[in-house]
């Protein structure tokens, strides 16, 4: 059996987190882990339990950048994360464009009618979606397929 890919997508407030299947061709939600003040540089120790509770081999952390490319502050805390990831787990991770993921996961709600519940289970939903997207992102283009937004 293969090992598994977690899916980050990381945030000031909530961090969204997906798992793939050990074929690595589908992402599913998994959890959202709420970030308290002073958990700089953010859930590291549940992301490594993860990790090993599913015999994962790689992380995907999200990266947001701007639209038009460039690195915001956002971007840095995430960098900063996933080498926090990486000596904790000592793990291959990758940081891998998120933009548009959020955005996208709150039309997939609006659409399946998903955004009737409440407001906060809802931004938690939302965060779990946006992994998802940006993991299952990255498993297609690992097999040569195609990301487009």
């Amino acid at each position: 059996m293969n090992k598994r890919v977690l899916g980050i997508d990381y945030g000031t407030r909530r961090v969204g987190i997906a798992i793939s299947d050990p074929l690595r061709l589908v992402a599913r939600r998994l959890e959202t882990v709420i970030r308290r003040h002073g958990d700089e540089p953010g859930p590291v120790d549940r992301i490594a339990l993860l990790c090993r509770e599913y015999d994962v081999d790689t992380i995907v952390v999200g990266l947001p950048l701007r639209t038009d490319g460039k690195e915001s502050s956002i971007a840095r805390e995430a960098v900063l994360f996933a080498d926090a990831l990486r000596e904790k787990t000592e793990l291959t991770v990758e940081l891998f464009d998120e933009r548009y993921t959020s955005q996208l996961a709150s039309r997939v709600m609006v659409e399946t009618g998903a955004g009737k519940r409440g407001k906060w289970r809802n931004k938690e939903l939302i965060d779990q979606l946006a992994a998802e997207i940006l993991l299952q992102g990255w498993l297609d283009t690992q097999r040569g397929g195609f990301y487009g937004r």
